[in-house]
């Protein structure tokens, strides 16, 4: 089973190799093998890291309403990318653990290992861009400052974080804590759910 070491590292390569260019049209190549788990994590963390300069873009002052709102529904499709992805992972680890029967005691944990995942992947990119932050030349002492102590608070989480995962799926196969799946049932890209949509399509 895939530990938290191996999940960051993946995250942070995908992260350094979208810096390469740092374009969020340049082309995606997964270097891991179609249909791993290694290639669901790089995946997963190529998106959000399109996805989080997608935001910095958008909130330019003086962009163009029309692209503008081209670019908030191009972050709409990623989100919904990221979500089909986390839910391709957590099947990943329902298979994993399908031979496994929860004791009678066990605990149910709210968050599934994938949605851990993406907050863990997201966090590589703050870790990134903050430590980003403490380079720059072109601001004062103060900034460098607050922005080292921030990085420092988001290392913390790194390992927080890693623990965290690393128990919960050793906790998971032990049979003392379960896991359940809940799909998510997002509603303003139904067609049949959001009022907007199904009102202009009739």
């Amino acid at each position: 089973m895939i530990r938290s070491a191996d999940c960051f590292r993946i995250f942070e390569q995908s992260v350094a190799d979208y810096h390469r260019i740092n374009d969020v049209d340049q082309p995606f190549h997964n270097p891991y093998k179609e249909e791993s788990f290694e290639a669901l994590c790089y995946l997963k963390n190529w998106i959000d890291t399109v996805q989080w300069h997608l935001e910095d873009i958008v909130r330019d002052p003086q962009i163009d309403p029309v692209k503008g709102l081209e670019l908030k529904r191009r972050i709409d499709r990623s989100n919904q990318h990221r979500t089909d992805v986390v839910e391709q992972m957590d099947d990943h680890f329902i298979s994993h653990f399908t031979g496994i029967t929860p004791k009678p005691e066990a605990r149910l944990n709210s968050e599934t290992p994938a949605w851990l995942l993406d907050r863990m992947s997201i966090l590589i990119l703050k870790i990134w861009h903050m430590h980003e932050q403490t380079l720059r030349t072109d601001v004062d002492t103060d900034h460098i400052v607050k922005c080292t102590q921030k990085l420092a608070t988001l290392e913390e989480q790194k390992s927080d974080m890693a623990g965290c995962f690393d128990e919960l799926l050793e906790d998971v196969g032990k049979g003392t804590r379960r896991i359940k799946v809940y799909r998510q049932m997002k509603m303003y890209n139904d067609t049949s759910l959001n009022p907007i949509l199904y009102k202009t399509k009739s």
